[in-house]
């Protein structure tokens, strides 16, 4: 069975935006922060931002907290992703449909996004259907435990091991690189967010691409024929 784990922001889809004002629109809500301070946003996790953006404003790093910036953050999300001029990347619809229809190919994800935050941008896109399982950012800071997470996941949901030569990651920052590694997966890297191809390729991914446009090609290395 092989497994492939999809990054959402710059791999699947761009929301032009929409995450990161409803951060701004969080952190100028309950938390009173009018100029939040600039943390490294693209292959991080929410809660990795948060904790990031806690440490700036010196905010407890507490449950608590992290709690009320996500239940702010997703309440803005739905009306952030409206107003912010998003849009679904090339191939991405062509490939998750092509996999989707092969019994001997599961598909999850691997994000930053928390769970309820993740779905609501595949939804706003009408690609949420695609997904049954992953690892996502609700928990963990550190991106190589929400791919241990991921992995966890499709176990469950395939109930079998999965082969992590069988298994490969898609995204598009370094982190995505490394995370995969971390759990012994393959990797296409592409460069469709805020990383230049060359910035990718020298991460060492499998393989790397443009983008998704030649969706057939990315399948048939992911499956092992080319």
């Amino acid at each position: 069975m092989y497994i492939v784990l999809f990054d959402i922001d710059g791999t699947l889809l761009l929301t032009g935006g929409a995450g990161h004002v409803a951060i701004e629109h969080s952190l100028r809500g309950n938390f009173g922060i009018e100029q939040p301070a600039q943390v490294a946003i693209h292959g991080q996790t929410d809660r990795g931002i948060a904790k990031s953006l806690f440490e700036k404003h010196g905010i407890e790093d507490s449950q608590q907290s992290w709690e009320l910036f996500r239940e702010l953050y997703l309440g803005h999300l739905p009306q952030t992703l409206q107003s912010c001029a998003g849009y679904v990347l090339p191939g991405t619809i062509e490939m998750l449909s092509a996999l989707h229809g092969r019994p001997d190919v599961a598909i999850g994800l691997l994000t930053g996004n928390t769970r309820t935050g993740a779905y609501r941008k595949l939804q706003h896109y009408g690609i949420d259907q695609y997904f049954f399982f992953g690892g996502f950012g609700d928990d963990y800071a550190c991106r190589n435990e929400v791919a241990h997470s991921a992995l966890r996941s499709a176990a469950e949901f395939l109930k079998i091991e999965p082969d992590p030569k069988q298994t490969w990651v898609i995204g598009d920052t370094p982190n995505d690189i490394i995370c995969a590694r971390s759990i012994g997966a393959n990797v296409v890297a592409v460069a469709t967010g805020s990383f230049s191809f060359e910035e990718l390729e020298s991460h060492q991914p499998n393989v790397c691409f443009p983008d998704l446009s030649d969706w057939q090609r990315v399948v048939r290395i992911v499956l092992g024929e080319e």
